[in-house]
């Protein structure tokens, strides 16, 4: 996988998994606190459409993943 692919299966994940922890309907709800970190996922997907730069992507290629389309 490429550092882009990697970026959005974890920003997917993590938005899914909030979700199910700050949703009342959800079977495992814990606490309305976990949708804050949706929004946080969503601005930091937002940050890195505007500035071209994502600290995730940075990592992943320090650690010798493949970059590119």
């Amino acid at each position: 996988m490429k550092t882009w692919q990697i970026v959005r299966l974890v920003a997917g994940t993590f938005i899914l998994l909030s979700l199910a922890l700050g949703i009342e309907g959800s079977p495992i709800f814990v606490s309305p606190w976990w949708l804050a970190f949706t929004a946080f996922v969503g601005a930091n997907l937002l940050q890195s459409a505007l500035s071209q730069w994502c600290l995730m992507e940075s990592i992943l290629r320090k650690m010798g993943v493949q970059s590119g389309c």
